[in-house]
């Protein structure tokens, strides 16, 4: 029996939701062996998804109703994302004797629930990636960051992490109800759910209709540009909707910590990137005001991100939860250089291949940093001890600069891996982030942007300020006594799932930096990708906007 175009279009997203669900099953049981099988069975998934993604293999790329169209960006987006998602898995290995989590985490009997809902979240950003369809891509944002409200809350059975999980999910549905409201307008002033066609559908897409009245926007379709831009921003934590994220990535458990950091604000990237190429067309043909707002959110996003991850004081998670702000700053300046383009295909090419190879970067070289934190004991007293006089199961790894402080003498490894991120981070000469911010910062000169490539560039100098002191703490700094009635500081060891995360991060900022070849390969499939998405069926025509 032949399956339905359909379902061979997104088998990677049926997939993970069938293995997903089979996940909660698995739950049911109580056993440590199922608990820990439920890891094996996620990480295989995604290890699957990775293989047949770069195996080749044809597959049909639209299904006969016009909902999925799986291009070369949405491709790439399921390699980097099943890829990125293995990391995070190791690092949310259930590594103690019951198999319920490890220093930094501790889910109880909902092991395999976790897992199947790390699997559901995936799915969402896949879902985001392939949809043409204004339903679908909804759905898929929403299937992304569900899930991720549930981990926070049962991944950390502690009241700062109850609070962070709360205060995302309330302003996750406000985010939500926001992008309701866009797609509404945008419905309702085109008339069609469809955000591409095959040629052969009957039914009109946006692309037609923004074709067929010049690309004059009326106020009500640009009232739906900046509410979704303005819904996609909350996912990608970008200015102004970036307050939750310091409280939400200290509160959540660490390796959930790192999973917020990429996946949500991939999903919210891919999302904007459809909605206003579509509606730009082939030549990314935006009003003034649009195009100004773009650059004011991406330089704003970059600044206010790298200002306040400067000015933390204790917690080393709150650094990087403003610097994740930064790097989404970083992210749209590569977009908005896309979109200043314009006819320049060149330039915008070069600019979304900037924007491809970017996320590549940040999510191998962001977990790295996460995963030392893992490794390393905490030592202050930030949590209520329990009654044999140690910290809870879920709070026993370092998050602050006191738990870091000299531990680069004790553990020369996981100080060494630490420094490596950091410098990446940073961009510096010989890591993927140096690679990954050039290919940001030429396309904004190619446009003529000199003011937003300035800007990245004086906010990765900030940005090493807050970096190079992580380094300096775990090299520089003695290392506190503890003081009598303190809690005891658990031996964590070297976890094999964490530490093997730990070095495809570390070595994969350094190889990306220092092997062109491999590099180059990154950077050719990330070229692809920004070549062949979203091909308009649109005439090409010199068009009337207000630019």
């Amino acid at each position: 029996m032949e399956l339905p175009d359909i379902v061979l279009t997104i088998w990677p997203e049926l997939t993970l939701i069938a293995v997903g669900c089979l996940l909660f099953l698995v739950g049911i049981s109580n056993k440590p062996s199922f608990r820990r099988s439920a890891a094996w069975i996620a990480l295989l998934t995604l290890a699957a998804v990775f293989a047949f993604q770069l195996s080749g293999m044809e597959w049909p790329t639209e299904d006969s109703f016009g909902t999925f169209k799986v291009g070369a960006m949405a491709k790439f987006i399921k390699v980097v994302g099943s890829g990125v998602a293995m990391i995070f898995t190791l690092m949310a290995w259930p590594t103690n004797k019951n198999a319920n989590g490890s220093a930094s985490i501790d889910y109880a009997s909902e092991t395999a629930e976790f897992f199947g809902l790390l699997l559901l979240s995936v799915a969402g950003l896949f879902l985001v990636a392939g949809a043409n369809d204004i339903v679908v891509l909804f759905l898929g944002m929403v299937l992304a960051s569900t899930p991720t409200y549930i981990m926070i809350s049962v991944a950390r059975p502690l009241p700062m992490a109850q609070e962070a999980g709360v205060k995302y999910f309330f302003l996750g549905a406000l985010a939500n109800a926001v992008a309701l409201l866009g797609f509404s307008y945008l419905y309702g002033t085109t008339g069609t759910l469809y955000l591409t066609k095959p040629e052969y559908m009957i039914t009109p897409n946006i692309a037609d209709v923004m074709a067929a009245n010049g690309h004059v926007f009326s106020t009500w379709q640009l009232m739906a540009l900046v509410l979704l831009v303005l819904a996609f921003s909350f996912k990608m934590a970008a200015v102004p909707l970036h307050f939750y994220v310091a409280d939400v990535y200290q509160g959540a458990a660490t390796p959930i910590t790192a999973f917020l950091s990429w996946i949500p604000k991939t999903t919210g990237l891919i999302a904007i990137i459809k909605i206003l190429s579509v509606m730009g067309g082939e030549q990314f043909v935006l009003p003034t005001s649009m195009l100004q707002m773009m650059w004011g959110i991406a330089a704003v996003t970059m600044t206010v991100g790298n200002v306040l991850a400067t000015v933390q004081p204790h917690s080393v998670k709150r650094v990087l939860a403003y610097s994740s702000v930064a790097h989404s700053g970083y992210l749209l300046a590569g977009l908005t250089a896309a979109l200043y383009a314009g006819a320049h295909v060149d330039s915008r090419i070069d600019a979304l291949t900037g924007v491809m190879f970017y996320l590549v970067a940040y999510g191998v070289m962001n977990a790295g940093a996460f995963a030392v934190l893992q490794l390393l004991p905490a030592r202050g007293g930030d949590f209520q001890t329990a009654s044999d006089g140690t910290l809870p199961p879920s709070a026993q790894a370092a998050e602050s600069f006191d738990d870091i402080a000299g531990a680069a003498k004790r553990h020369p490894v996981l100080g060494l891996a630490m420094a490596i991120c950091c410098f990446s981070l940073i961009g510096l000469p010989l890591t993927v982030g140096f690679f990954g911010k050039l290919l940001l910062i030429k396309p904004a000169l190619d446009v003529k942007l000199y003011g937003l490539a300035i800007l990245i560039m004086i906010n990765a100098a900030i940005s090493a300020a807050y970096y190079l002191r992580i380094v300096v703490v775990l090299y520089l700094r003695p290392e506190p006594e503890i003081a009598p009635g303190s809690p005891t500081p658990v031996v964590i060891g070297r976890p094999f799932p964490i530490m093997l995360a730990l070095a495809i991060s570390a070595v994969g900022s350094i190889a990306l930096g220092t092997i062109m070849p491999f590099t180059g390969m990154v950077t050719t499939k990330a070229r692809d990708a920004a070549q062949q998405e979203f091909p308009m069926v649109m005439p090409m025509k010199t068009v009337s906007v207000d630019r």
